[in-house]
């Protein structure tokens, strides 16, 4: 995920102060994403100029819309140029407060709740969203190394009661997400077509480094994945009542499902196959970032805005 060491880091008993009024101020909005977005040194977002200055109003307030003006280009432009906030008509502390709860809340915001809270429609909550989960998906994911635990879950609504028996994942028409889950470090999770050993294996070989040890369950779509590793392949055959050997468990990406399907069942209800992905990137985003405070994690996000857009069409 982008980052930029500059930016400073918003504290979380910075956060505690500004947050509130970032979300309730306008101005205060703006100024904290100018401060996360350029720091002491802000630049023109069209040719990288540091020779830039704020517009003011004739009282000698800050511009209306906040605009800046660069003076090596002579192009007007706002904080929210090149952001996936970009065209937006939102004011910046709806965005402030979205980001936060975003961040902030183990299993997610829902959109019907940004709507309460900001008194904006739901088609706007919604797309909202969507932009700050975009906001979190890394444009380049590190490899992942050592011990990777790897396994598979299906996301889909319960059967109707009182229809009969029905299979609980594979085979049925749920969709299928695929973890892997590096020990004590980060995860990386996919919405995958199918299951089989080609799909799912050309990720394995394509996300995790070759010195890595690959721990899964018996599931036969992982025979033959330790021949491309050199820390080999652990097996645990939980058709057989083991879920542990040694060190060799996928208890760890067994727990990252738990709480994904807690957020999807108990917050959002309901998330089309279409948009599922998007929500796994929010989850792989706040699992990532699991030891930054809640500032920090904010700021991140804020920061990782930057140099990305999603339209309607996307």
């Amino acid at each position: 995920m982008k980052t930029t060491n500059s930016h400073p880091e918003l504290e979380r008993s910075d956060l505690i102060e500004a947050m509130p009024m970032a979300c309730a101020d306008e101005t205060a909005a703006v100024e904290m994403m100018e401060a996360q977005r350029w720091g002491d040194s802000p630049r023109c977002p069209h040719c990288e100029s540091g020779e830039v200055y704020k517009m003011k109003a004739s009282d000698g307030t800050r511009n209306r819309r906040y605009l800046w003006r660069c003076r090596a280009c002579g192009e007007q432009y706002t904080v929210r140029i090149g952001t996936v906030y970009e065209d937006s008509r939102l004011p910046l502390k709806n965005w402030c407060f979205a980001f936060w709860r975003a961040c902030t809340s183990k299993k997610g915001v829902s959109a019907r709740e940004i709507q309460r809270h900001c008194q904006i429609s739901y088609k706007s909550a919604l797309f909202l969203m969507h932009r700050i989960r975009f906001a979190m998906t890394p444009e380049i994911t590190p490899r992942l190394k050592g011990k990777v635990e790897c396994d598979e879950t299906y996301v889909g609504g319960k059967p109707r009661p009182g229809t009969g028996p029905h299979k609980r994942g594979r085979g049925t028409k749920k969709t299928p997400v695929f973890a892997m889950v590096e020990r004590d470090g980060s995860i990386h999770r996919r919405v995958v077509a199918n299951v089989t050993g080609k799909t799912l294996k050309s990720i394995i070989r394509q996300c995790v480094e070759q010195k890595s040890k690959i721990i899964t369950d018996e599931f036969l779509s992982y025979n033959g994945i330790g021949k491309s590793f050199s820390g080999g392949h652990a097996v645990v055959c939980h058709g057989e009542g083991e879920y542990t050997r040694g060190d060799a468990h996928t208890n760890t990406a067994e727990s990252s499902f738990a709480l994904l399907k807690r957020g999807l069942t108990g917050i959002y209800h309901a998330v089309s196959k279409e948009h599922l992905h998007r929500y796994v990137s929010e989850f792989d985003f706040r699992w990532n970032t699991r030891k930054m405070n809640d500032g920090q994690r904010t700021a991140f996000a804020i920061q990782s805005a930057e140099g990305k857009r999603l339209t309607y069409e996307n």
